[in-house]
């Protein structure tokens, strides 16, 4: 039914694209006959319009990976700059979630854990939607903030960090086998903002795979018993990305791209002191409209990274 969905929907867009291109033509066509240089701006408008919708459809046959489809799994730790960090990963946080919004996307938070002062120092979120894996894995890695911070007496510029890890939420069984001896199984107590990620009694989850060092942690069902089992389906995606990445067995091998959070690795800077941009280093895209960029409009560097690890 998901999969008729979606093919029902393909169609639909094609459809309208269609429906768009003859609109347009007939506009052209009548803008002659009447000669009436008027109807320009409406045939512009209709043009953008056709133009987005068929680039968003062009965009969507880039999603062809085994796991696109899936939904999507995020990570968002602070990194370097303490407090000032911490808000910055709530701020990347609201990103993806009016990102999602707008997609018709749904987020459940799986793990929430607050900064000290302000802000969040992880959290672990699931994104619904079809393509969801598929869009937001050109998101994984260092993310780099430099504003005045709010934090800072002295009304200084700072530099933040945060990363992103994204993987897919594989529904089917994963057939790996994880020895008891190799995991670390802790209970603590949820936290959060109140309502559901707050719980009265230890059934938050963290596990550790002490041969990788790969932890994963939930919190978001009252059950103990259902955490742990969203944990463990957390802990085999990873482990089988890992295992079909065939890397070497050392543990700075096989966790691939993570990298130290902090200045040199980021994927993305937002600067909003002394100017405004937002530059992507993998693609070079800017958007000098930081305001737009944290209200949720990333599409034009997630479609650029597609269109690039297409093309190369």
């Amino acid at each position: 039914m998901k999969e008729l969905k979606h093919l029902k929907e393909l169609v639909e867009t094609i459809q309208n694209l269609y429906a768009s291109y003859d609109d347009i033509n007939l506009l052209i066509e009548m803008g002659y006959e009447d000669e009436d240089p008027s109807m320009a701006r409406e045939i512009e408008e209709e043009i953008r319009g056709f133009e987005t919708s068929y680039e968003e459809l062009r965009i969507q046959t880039l999603l062809s990976g085994e796991y696109d489809a899936c939904n999507a799994i995020v990570t968002i730790h602070a990194g370097a700059g303490g407090t000032e960090s911490c808000d910055w990963a709530s701020m990347l946080y609201r990103m993806y979630s009016r990102w999602a919004e707008r997609k018709g996307f749904t987020i459940q938070v799986l793990d929430y854990l607050d900064g000290d002062i302000a802000g969040i120092k992880t959290v672990t979120f699931e994104v619904n939607g079809e393509n969801a894996y598929g869009y937001l894995k050109s998101e994984k890695g260092v993310h780099r903030l430099v504003r005045i911070s709010p934090f800072n007496a002295a009304g200084k510029r700072q530099t933040s960090f945060a990363s992103c890890d994204v993987v897919p939420d594989i529904e089917d069984e994963i057939d790996i086998e994880i020895a008891d001896d190799d995991l670390k199984i802790d209970t603590y107590r949820a936290s959060g903002a109140g309502g559901q990620h707050v719980n009265k009694t230890s059934s938050a989850i963290r596990i550790t795979h002490l041969p990788t060092g790969i932890v994963v942690q939930c919190q978001n069902e009252r059950s103990q018993h259902h955490n742990k089992e969203k944990a463990m389906q957390m802990l085999k995606v990873k482990l089988q990305l890992m295992k079909e990445q065939e890397q070497a067995e050392k543990v700075s091998d096989i966790r691939g791209e993570v990298k130290e959070i902090g200045f040199g690795n980021q994927i993305r800077s937002y600067v909003m002191q002394p100017y405004t941009m937002v530059k992507d280093h993998r693609t070079n895209v800017e958007n000098s409209n930081v305001g737009a960029v944290m209200d949720g409009s990333i599409d034009m560097f997630i479609n650029a990274y597609l269109k690039q690890t297409v093309n190369s």
